[in-house]
């Protein structure tokens, strides 16, 4: 699995679990077990145990804790569960583990509305990312078509950018399915419309590609501005390629472009 993909996803889906944050900010028994939080707490105690236990660097503690819950079908302790075995944070590191974890809550589906979509969602794109590169030494093999398929499903039905561009780079290298560019183009427009730089790189790449040179340049030098240090590399390779390609007068003009797509956001 790629590990830098999934905690930029993971980052990304943190603000959809604001239910959750919301609720951890209320009146709660101080942290201490001894205060009434037992294994046989229930599975929000446990898991506000859990959050504060982490918080506070005892992760051993909060793992505990979130088993607890778990095991009473708390969704956002699984999730958390899971996070902490992708990431090797306070336990070894077990992608396998958390690939069965994630598989639970996707299984479990979730109701229209409910404030565990955000962990449900997350889940989803935790799994097509490792279908997408499979892990070595277990049963989970790549598998780029069930990749494809739930980023299809998160990008269609939730709207979330990181999906719509994952799916559009696979149907725009034929992994998991045909080939696809104008399907591409449609969900990277999406995703680049909400901000998503890489998004807004590859989409200004094809327009380019295709003849639009002014506006593609721009949104290829747009992204730039917008992305993170440790993704800008490929971003910026592609707009150097271009930038030299295009005439002096497409520059200027797409430079001007680009700080105006900066300054309105999506266009």
């Amino acid at each position: 699995m790629l590990k830098s993909e999934f905690i930029s996803v993971r980052i990304m889906l943190l603000g959809m679990s604001l239910a959750v944050s919301a609720a951890l900010a209320s009146p709660a028994a101080a942290f201490d077990i001894n205060a009434g939080v037992t294994k046989e707490s229930g599975p929000f105690d446990l898991f506000k145990f859990g959050f504060k236990a982490y918080k506070n660097g005892q992760k051993e503690e909060a793992i505990e804790a979130y088993k607890y819950a778990a095991e009473k079908g708390h969704t956002g302790s699984r999730w958390a569960l899971a996070n902490m075995y992708a990431d090797g944070d306070g336990v070894a590191q077990n992608d396998f583990e958390a690939f069965k974890i994630y598989s639970e809550i996707a299984q479990q589906g979730v109701e229209p509305g409910s404030e565990d979509t955000g962990f449900f969602i997350n889940a989803l794109l935790a799994l097509a990312s490792y279908y997408k590169s499979g892990i070595p030494n277990t049963p989970v093999k790549t598998d780029l078509s069930q990749a494809r398929q739930l980023y299809f499903q998160v990008a269609s039905t939730f709207g979330i950018p990181e999906a719509q561009f994952q799916l559009a780079r696979m149907m725009l290298d034929g992994e998991g399915g045909t080939p696809n560019v104008q399907q591409a183009k449609k969900w990277l427009n999406q995703a680049r419309k909400s901000g998503h730089p890489g998004a807004m790189s590859i989409f200004g790449n094809i327009l380019f590609q295709e003849g639009q040179s002014v506006r593609g340049l721009a949104f290829m030098t747009a992204a730039l501005d917008k992305c993170k240090p440790k993704d800008c590399s490929w971003m910026q390779d592609l707009q150097e390629q271009a930038f030299s390609i295009a005439n002096e007068n497409d520059r200027r003009v797409a430079v001007s472009m680009a700080h105006q797509l900066d300054v309105a956001g999506a266009e």
